[in-house]
Formats: structure tokens, sequence, C-alpha cells
């Protein structure tokens, strides 16, 4: 089971907070931790980098977007970076999009589902990709309650 992590880096005007690992039931308490610890720094923005969190599963999901909410009533500002396809992907699937942030614009304007099937004016479309869905760990989004 891979380890999670979680590291508070303060500056002057934000707090970044670095979450790797699994990010779910099991490790939500600790990332609420780290969150609320974030928040007492009186920062007017805290800064999730979520590139190394690989998984995720609702509670996880909802513990950021509980975060972010309670920030922006403070009239401060949550901001997530870094969020791999599949988080983003998860994100949309938990109908979280438009609470969460992601690398400063709101997740529904980020999701990459929304531009599927452009391309450049008059280059070839790409061919389609294989549809198998990437494999998983834990149950569907819808599974969970999300």
């Amino acid at each position: 089971m891979p380890q999670f992590n979680a590291a508070l880096v303060p500056a002057p005007d934000q707090v970044v907070v670095r979450l790797v690992g699994d990010t779910d039931l099991s490790t939500a308490p600790q990332v609420t931790d780290v969150l609320t610890r974030a928040a007492e720094l009186n920062t007017r923005q805290i800064v999730v980098d979520v590139a190394r969190a690989h998984f995720w599963d609702c509670s996880g999901l909802h513990a950021l977007a509980g975060f972010t909410r309670e920030l922006s009533a403070a009239g401060r500002a949550c901001r997530i970076v870094g969020a791999l396809p599949a988080t983003r992907r998860l994100i949309g699937m938990a109908n979280l999009a438009g609470r969460l942030q992601l690398d400063g614009v709101p997740a529904a304007a980020a999701d990459p589902a929304a531009t599927r099937g452009t391309h450049p004016a008059g280059a070839p479309a790409p061919r389609a990709a294989s549809r198998r869905p990437a494999p998983t760990r834990g149950a569907p989004a819808a599974a969970l309650g999300c």
C-alpha cells in the first residue's frame, strides 16, 4: 500500500500543501488535518499540489471540496495544481468541478473532456484511441456515492 505524506511549505502570501500517495477514506483525516494547519497560517491563498497524489476516492475529494468552500466563505482561495488526468476525471464524475479551482481556473473549465475532439484548423483529426477504460482501483465514483 503506498504511503501517504503531506507537507506544508509556507510563504508570505500563500501556503503550498503537497499531497503524496493515496488520498482515500483511510487518509482523509490526514488530508483534513494538513489543510486545517495550512488555513491556520492565515494566508489569502492556499495552493494544494496534488501532482504526486496518484489515487483519489470521494472521501479525499470531498475533504478538499469542503475545505475550499470554507476558505471561500472567509474570502480566501484554494487552488489545486498538478492534477493528473485521472484526478480531473474523478472530479468531474463526482460533480465537484464547479467547486474546485484547478491550476487557476474552475475545474469545469479545465476539464480535458471539454476539448475532446477538437484539433487545429486544417489539421487532420487524430485517430481514435482505444476506448478501453483505464485500470482503476476501487469503485467508480457513482458507486461510491460521490
